[in-house]
């Protein structure tokens, strides 16, 4: 999938969270990207260029980027 439209979806997550406030935001947003997001999705989102996420969207994805390093076999 194209990084430009992760970037997008990462950002509309994230975004549909703000309300809950930022930490909780942040968390509920690694949270859904975890569960339902494609491995494949997640590995292009990982390995490609985040510069047009969200402040609050990087920060969800670094929680994401930390979970698939710990949990790397059951991540993908």
């Amino acid at each position: 999938m194209e990084i430009d439209r992760l970037t997008y979806m990462a950002n509309q997550i994230a975004r549909a969270f703000e309300p809950q406030g930022y930490e909780k935001a942040v968390q509920e947003a690694a949270t859904h990207i975890i569960k339902f997001w494609d491995p494949r999705m997640k590995k292009s989102m990982l390995e490609g260029d985040r510069s047009g996420l969200t402040p609050l969207a990087a920060e969800a994805m670094g929680k994401v980027e930390a979970y698939v390093a710990e949990h790397a076999a059951s991540a993908w």
